[in-house]
């Protein structure tokens, strides 16, 4: 973990299929006089951690079963696993169960640490290829990945269409929408005309 600077490590079996994870905290039960002090009482999660502290080798240290995820699952998927199972780290495996990757929560976080630059940019292109939008009209501003749009589309349910596809840009944590339109097409037919607004 030292010389490769991670903080976990798959165990294998013979087939290099996982069959579970030596973290930092594992190791830090060796170093825990309470955890290695018998007791006279020891619930279940007492003795696991006193039998990790004495472990000799690998097989007795891990957590297992391994938290895995497949190579296919989303992002969104692998960060509601991480935080329902309370680990910092993924690794994904293939149908055999061979290691074919890991994912982190700085991985997870990497999306929402682009430049406001760069998002800037993305929305401005979604804007000139966005139906019913009048790109002359729009204004984007990002800061510190909040996205402040100002514009006019031509009708109202295009405002909300075009907020939610901004708010699905890598690095947008929040969209401060200023929108006008043309027409109302919110507003039933025979009762009166569409009007403007925000």
């Amino acid at each position: 973990m030292h010389d490769c600077r991670v903080s976990a490590l798959p165990v294998l079996d013979d087939d290099g299929r996982l069959v579970g994870v030596v973290s930092e905290s594992d190791l830090l039960l060796k170093e825990d006089a309470d955890v290695l002090a018998p007791h006279l009482i020891e619930g279940k999660q007492r003795r696991l951690d006193h039998d990790k502290a004495l472990a000799a080798d690998a097989r007795g240290l891990m957590t297992s079963p391994a938290v895995t995820i497949a190579p296919e699952a989303s992002v969104m998927e692998a960060a509601h696993r991480m935080r329902e199972r309370r680990v910092k780290r993924l690794f994904v495996t293939d149908p055999e169960g061979a290691v074919v990757g890991v994912v982190s929560r700085v991985d997870l976080l990497l999306p929402f640490l682009r430049a406001d630059t760069d998002i800037a940019a993305d929305v401005e292109g979604l804007i000139r290829v966005e139906p019913g939008v009048v790109p002359d009209t729009f204004l984007v501003e990002v800061h510190d990945g909040v996205v402040h749009l100002t514009g006019e589309v031509e009708r109202r349910t295009i405002a909300p269409a075009l907020v939610a596809e901004t708010r699905g840009i890598d690095g947008v944590v929040g969209v401060d929408s200023h929108i006008t339109w043309q027409y109302d097409d919110t507003v039933t037919a025979g009762f009166g005309a569409g009007w403007v607004g925000v």
